[in-house]
């Protein structure tokens, strides 16, 4: 996979050093050239660069890139700059990062429907979220067991868990599922609500859409993803 991280601060140069380490080409760009200096041995390439600029932001390889990462954190008015520009661009992918309830009413006005909160969670969770199709949140319970939270795939779509038989094929167990819907913020742009449902047995249905959690061995979580994917 191939990455653009835009903000090099603690989140952003963590996540992008993170990508890296597992295989991913990453390009880190940020205006202060000390950070891009720090960072231009821990990724594929550092750039000095000013995300803002409609002129800079155009020779950066975008539409040869699947995912693009806004991770401005101290200048929020830059954030949504290059925000912007990203979509202007058509990128294939966008996330950004808010900070604050009214940033992230901006970006959903502005269409973000994927928006990084690090001040709630790690470089590490997304690292995991974006290495695995399909992953849309998890986290570690042991080195070994993980809880992750996974699109329900339209293959699997008005079936039963009985039917599935994921417990006896995988070894992993559906603990619930979240029902995924979308309504407007103060000022326009759609919100998605997540409506956690009871706690799953072998009658519940799964619908295209929605999310499940999942819970098991990383190893059999990654393998099962893989498989239905």
């Amino acid at each position: 996979m191939k990455y653009i991280i835009i903000g090099l601060g603690n989140f952003g140069a963590s996540l992008a050093e993170k990508l890296t380490g597992v295989g991913n080409e990453v390009i880190g760009v940020d205006v202060n050239m000390s950070k891009v200096e720090v960072m231009k041995e821990r990724i594929t390439h550092a750039i000095k660069l000013d995300s803002t600029d409609v002129s800079a932001v155009s020779k950066l390889p975008l539409q040869d890139t699947d995912i693009v990462i806004v991770a401005i954190g101290e200048d929020m008015g830059a954030n949504i700059m290059a925000t912007a520009l990203m979509k202007q661009m058509h990128v294939k992918r966008l996330i950004s990062r808010a900070i604050s309830p009214l940033q992230q009413m901006v970006l959903e006005a502005m269409g973000v429907n994927e928006i990084i909160h690090p001040e709630e969670e790690t470089a590490e969770r997304w690292s995991k979220k974006l290495n695995l199709h399909g992953v849309v949140d998890s986290f570690d319970i042991t080195k070994y067991f993980s809880v992750v939270e996974t699109e329900i795939p339209a293959k699997f779509d008005g079936k039963t868990l009985d039917e599935l038989m994921l417990k006896k094929y995988y070894n992993v167990m559906v603990l619930t599922t979240i029902t995924i819907s979308h309504n407007k913020n103060e000022i326009g742009g759609l919100r998605k609500v997540s409506d956690v449902q009871e706690i799953a047995s072998g009658n519940t249905v799964l619908h295209q859409g929605d999310l499940m959690v999942l819970y098991g061995n990383t190893r059999d979580i990654k393998k099962m993803i893989k498989d239905i994917s």
